[in-house]
């Protein structure tokens, strides 16, 4: 039965046209898969695949202060970025939990956006989080998650796919990683980047107007047939991520989970004058971390899911962040927080499931490398 309540992206029609199984998700209607997780998570791996993320939050941020107040906003450096770049940053509590983790986008240094987790859980949260902070600054904010839609088409044929149809300023063969840019996509204004969720190449789309991305997904399959496009859920879109060892908020990071302890130290910038949760995150840093979060390798046994208890002896020594199969590694991976004395490559914990100790060993993160980094 359908939950009345949940909230439709503007894409909800065509996922009922090609049958896919919808599951509510952050207060969405969203697909979880079309032909089956497996098959949509080899399409990107190996082809192309198109997802709905327009549940995702955007955040405008102009004034004359957007610049540094977004800088003191997160934890990575904003003030040196260029016009048309992407950074990737925490953004943290004053205790140094994170409130959020974002893709900042700079415009130039009047306009920032903020692109957030999904909507309405985290952008309305975060939307009042940025206002409260916003008040010593010269800045507007603006929750433009309702008038934007966004797919990612993601995969290494999605380049050659799209090339031939984008029309913007530069070639989106010269769109480098973490860049982005304006122009149109099968006649509809777009800001387009390339960011990649997933591990692979690819780009998201964002339309400004929500009803222009249903035209974008329409085209994307006609054109993109030839290239073995397929539709993809949030199944493949969870296990995709989690093979190259993207963290999930609410899963891997959150509130009581600060960036020391999950390896996005890089993107905390101590010598940034001030951010929100540097003196949290300095005291942190001096007195050592309690805690990291390590990759295991369960050979057999079942997939550990959040939460599930880590032992060693008669010792819980932290919890499962997320578990999964891997289907391109076809093996079974989890991530985990775990007390630091158990987090060296080669220690052998257990694993509860279903109230059986399942063997497992901590092992290098990512399982499977980034398409940057292969």
């Amino acid at each position: 039965m359908q939950d009345n309540n949940l909230l439709k992206t503007p894409l909800h029609e065509e996922h009922i046209r090609f049958k896919a199984r919808m599951i509510p998700f952050d207060g969405f209607d969203m697909p979880v898969q079309y032909s089956g997780i497996i098959d949509e998570h080899i399409a990107v791996r190996e082809k192309v695949g198109i997802f709905d993320v327009s549940h995702m939050g955007e955040i405008e941020v102009k004034g004359p202060d957007a610049l540094s107040f977004v800088d003191y906003l997160v934890t990575n450096r904003i003030s040196d970025m260029k016009d048309e770049s992407i950074r990737y940053s925490p953004m943290c509590y004053p205790h140094g939990g994170q409130v959020d983790d974002i893709f900042i986008y700079k415009v130039n240094n009047h306009f920032i956006l903020l692109v957030v987790n999904g909507a309405p859980n985290y952008s309305e949260k975060d939307e009042q989080w940025i206002r409260e902070h916003s008040r010593d600054f010269d800045v507007e904010i603006f929750n433009k998650t309702s008038e934007y839609g966004e797919v990612a088409i993601q995969g290494p044929l999605a380049e050659k796919m799209l090339s031939p149809f984008f029309k913007g300023e530069i070639n989106l063969i010269d769109l480098k990683r973490f860049k982005f840019c304006y122009g149109t996509l099968f006649g509809k204004d777009v800001l387009i980047s390339r960011t990649g969720y997933t591990g692979e190449d690819g780009f998201e789309i964002y339309t400004f107007c929500g009803d222009d991305i249903v035209e974008i997904w329409q085209k994307s399959f006609q054109e993109g047939e030839k290239y073995g496009i397929k539709p993809c859920g949030l199944g493949a879109r969870d296990t995709t991520r989690f093979e190259v060892s993207y963290w999930l908020y609410g899963n891997d990071i959150g509130e009581n989970i600060n960036p020391l302890e999950t390896g996005q130290e890089w993107t905390v910038k101590f010598d940034k004058d001030n951010f929100i949760g540097k003196d949290a995150l300095l005291k942190i840093r001096e007195a050592g971390i309690k805690r990291r979060l390590v990759g295991l390798f369960i050979p057999q046994g079942g997939i550990p899911r959040n939460g599930m208890e880590v032992w060693n002896d008669n010792q819980k020594i932290g919890f499962i962040t997320s578990g999964s199969y891997c289907p391109t590694l076809k093996k079974v991976y989890a991530m985990a927080l775990l007390n630091l004395p158990y987090t060296q490559i080669g220690q052998k914990v257990r694993v509860l499931i279903r109230d059986k100790e399942i063997p497992a060993e901590v092992v290098n993160m990512p399982f499977l490398a980034p398409i940057n980094k292969r």
